[in-house]
């Protein structure tokens, strides 16, 4: 494994040298750094140009330029990484020190619900084949995978942001509007669940019934205005996320699981009046982080009361369970702060915004106020971000499943007497993930490249605004700066997924074959 390892990054090495050389070369002679400069009318403008080239150390040829550029990059290994300044006399790497956090905080979080709703969707279509939810589902994909990401972003900041945010000042949900998302949404739960007619039109009236007396509620009681959840409903959805996760991970089976599963329910709602007062504006994340922690201790305790044999699959199961429980408390705090956080000054009463990444007059000492801030800001670039990539996760892990559910080993499980939840979750899941390593992790790495078109849409100044900064200006330390940090992690990525690939598949392993 070692030497495989060694190879791998030795081959690496060789690409990331090839392509920046290329690269570097390619830009270098494409463009003309000085070219804005000769048809100025100022008498000093010569010896600007004359200063410019020396700076940027044109009278070199590119080839051997490179190599100067690459000096500064090898001080990697020394401690001591140079990429050199750009053309405003700024450092790169402080540029992009300052541009890469926004755009992990931009894409980040749509790329995460990219892969679990496009995965869970893609799943669920592999098993419904043939079903009307199959074909709106590849309908629905298609078409977010065609639609021009600048449209999208626009239409979001029409509709989600402008007209909400003027609806907010007198948010009274009309009997059509319930009408409207009460029947999407039994379509959408009667095409999930109903596999045959009868139990379609079960769940679609069962559906319809329950979204219309939800946004009745709403409506009656001001809550999107001030929203809580509150300790009941709280521990209402723990018992459901427990039922969840117990069938997804064990199954009802298997008792022990659910019942440790069930206890983190009234757990989570007793943490709720323990935690809510410790919940201030003075909180910050390492706090959340100690909470999460005392959450797993004790779930594992519960796990190891009720858990005789086999305690692996219920410890986990449980873990699960109380880390989302203990998330709703979480999520009615920041609920809790919406209606402060709209009558803040630099909101009134609008707080969809639809540029920027933060709003720059509001208290920063305000923790759960400022955390609020940044998550609304986040909203509209991840629903964008999400609608355009999680297309491709959908139509790959159904076509994957599809073809694992088709092998042998599959229909071994199936004559043992698997029921079939344990034949997806255990059998088939395990091995659709194989092929959905490479494009997960690929699209973490791009990641870090940044989304141009969101960026500018939205006003973000990230890695893909940098980008584009360093293309027109004609910047090439700055372009050289953002390719070394995209290419190095994409390189790195395909190294990631070599190993993934050995972790998942015990068939692939270095050196097979020989």
């Amino acid at each position: 494994m070692l030497a495989f390892i060694a190879r791998r990054i030795g081959v690496l090495f060789l690409i990331l040298f090839g392509s920046s050389f290329i690269l570097y070369n390619l830009a270098a002679i494409a463009g003309d750094p000085v070219g804005d400069l000769r048809f100025s009318d100022d008498p000093e403008i010569q010896a600007q140009i004359r200063e410019l080239e020396e700076f940027l150390r044109l009278d070199v040829p590119p080839p051997l330029r490179y190599f100067i550029w690459l000096r500064g990059v090898l001080g990697i290994f020394t401690g001591n990484l140079d990429l050199g300044l750009t053309r405003l006399r700024l450092p790169v790497s402080g540029e992009i020190a300052t541009a890469m956090p926004i755009t992990i905080r931009l894409v980040i979080f749509a790329t995460v619900f990219a892969i679990i709703v496009g995965i869970a969707l893609g799943i669920v279509t592999a098993l419904r084949q043939y079903s009307r939810f199959d074909y709106s589902m590849t309908f629905f994909a298609f078409l977010l995978f065609s639609l021009p990401i600048f449209w999208v972003a626009v239409l979001l900041k029409q509709y989600l942001a402008i007209r909400f945010n003027t609806f907010l000042s007198d948010p009274q949900i009309t009997t059509t509007w319930k009408i409207g998302v009460g029947l999407l949404g039994a379509v959408f739960w009667g095409s999930l669940l109903g596999s045959k007619r009868g139990s379609f039109w079960r769940v679609f009236a069962i559906v319809f019934v329950a979204t219309f007396a939800f946004l009745s509620f709403v409506d009656a009681a001001n809550w999107l205005t001030d929203p809580a959840l509150g300790p009941v409903l709280i521990g209402l959805l723990s018992i459901g996320i427990a039922f969840g996760i117990t069938y997804l991970s064990t199954g009802f089976g298997n008792k022990a699981a659910l019942y440790a599963s069930l206890t983190m329910a009234p757990l989570t709602v007793i943490s709720y009046f323990v935690v809510s007062s410790s919940l201030n504006s003075s909180s910050s994340i390492p706090q959340l982080l100690r909470y999460a922690l005392i959450t797993t201790v004790v779930a594992v305790a519960v796990a190891l009361a009720f858990a005789r044999i086999d305690r692996g699959p219920i410890v986990r199961t449980t873990i699960i369970t109380g880390l989302l429980s203990a998330h709703l408390i979480v999520v009615d705090k920041f609920m809790q702060t919406w209606k402060p956080y709209m009558e803040e000054g630099a909101v009134s009463f609008r707080p969809i915004p639809t540029l920027g990444q933060a709003k720059q007059l509001l208290t920063p000492d305000e923790f759960w106020i400022s955390t609020l801030d940044i998550l609304v800001h986040l909203f509209l670039p991840t629903i964008a971000l999400t609608l355009i990539s999680f297309a491709g996760y959908i139509r790959f892990s159904r076509g994957t499943l599809l073809e694992v559910l088709n092998q042998d080993y599959i229909r071994t499980a199936r004559a043992k007497g698997l029921n079939e939840r344990t034949v997806i979750m255990r059998h088939a899941f395990r091995n659709t993930l194989i092929p959905l390593t490479t494009i997960m992790v690929v699209d973490f790495a791009g990641i870090v490249g940044g989304a141009i078109i969101t960026e500018r849409v939205f006003g973000w100044y990230g890695m893909g605004t940098l980008f584009n900064r360093a293309i027109t200006s004609q910047d090439l330390n700055l372009l050289m700066g953002v390719f070394f940090i995209t290419a190095t992690l994409a390189v790195m990525a395909n190294l990631i997924a070599d190993l993934l690939y050995s972790a998942l598949d015990p068939r692939i392993r270095a050196g097979s074959g020989k």
